[in-house]
């Protein structure tokens, strides 16, 4: 419940920082002077809002799932892993291309 409550106030936050920050910027495009800087209040605000939407967030996230070998492990035995198909095969497929002779067989 309070990751849910830090998220809404974040948003809010981010929210009032952007009005201000539009409100500062048509002010300055009205006394024609666009490059002063963002007011500092403003810079901190939003510094507060992105810190609060990640404390937000990460309360807010479910448990994390222990993705180890050995927690694989425990759910399956040796037989569900060893029935996998391997990659390398060390069997030689030669007679297939070649007769006793050593000739190639017309495909």
């Amino acid at each position: 419940m309070l990751g849910k409550a830090l998220l809404l106030s974040a948003t809010l936050l981010l929210l009032h920082a952007a009005c201000m920050t539009y409100d500062h910027v048509s002010h300055l495009k009205a006394l024609v002077q666009p490059e002063a800087p963002v007011p500092l209040n403003t810079l901190y605000e939003s510094i507060l809002a992105l810190v609060l939407g990640i404390l937000g967030a990460s309360m807010n996230s479910p448990a994390l799932k222990d993705i180890t070998w050995a927690s694989e492990m425990k759910k399956r035995t040796i037989d569900d892993m060893d029935a996998r198909s391997g990659l390398a095969s060390y069997v030689s497929r030669g007679k297939l291309f070649h007769d006793q002779r050593g000739a190639s067989r017309p495909t």
